[in-house]
């Protein structure tokens, strides 16, 4: 037997989407408006960025980012086209390959952070105080699977 949500819950559920929604197109719009890649790129500039010079393998930025795989493969031939990541091959695994965010690519991504950040702090920062941003942050964590702590 399913269990009918509560309309607070319904009410919630409405809010987190068209608000999620909202403010994504409003950070991509800002990208766009100084001529930069889209979100996605920055995503996958981040993570490559932060695992250092050992890069990432494919199936490891799909968890990272939660990217469909075929949406992965098509942005990283993206990137690599433009320059902004090296794929290199795995020694121990024939087909393997691991991915590089190259200098231009955390050129990118330092580039895009100035527009992505100043999205953040103008589109949330800004309307909440930080008592505020820490409890949206904890409710968020608790939804998230698996929840993370407070």
């Amino acid at each position: 037997m399913t269990e009918n949500p509560s309309p607070a819950a319904i009410k919630a559920w409405a809010r987190l989407m068209r608000v999620s929604r909202q403010l994504l197109e409003r950070a991509e719009d800002a990208l766009k408006d100084a001529g930069l890649p889209p979100l996605a790129w920055h995503d996958v500039l981040h993570e490559l960025a932060e695992a250092g010079e050992g890069g990432l393998r494919p199936f490891q930025l799909i968890e990272r980012t939660l990217f469909a795989q075929y949406n992965v493969s098509r942005l990283l031939a993206r990137l690599e086209a433009d320059g902004l990541v090296e794929k290199l091959r795995v020694a121990d695994d024939g087909r393997g390959q691991t991915v590089r965010i190259t200098r231009k690519g955390r050129e990118a991504r330092r580039r895009m952070w100035a527009v992505y950040g100043r999205s953040i702090a103008e589109l949330v920062g800004a309307r909440l105080s930080n008592d505020d941003l820490e409890t949206l942050s904890a409710l968020l964590g608790r939804l998230r699977h698996p929840a993370t702590p407070e």
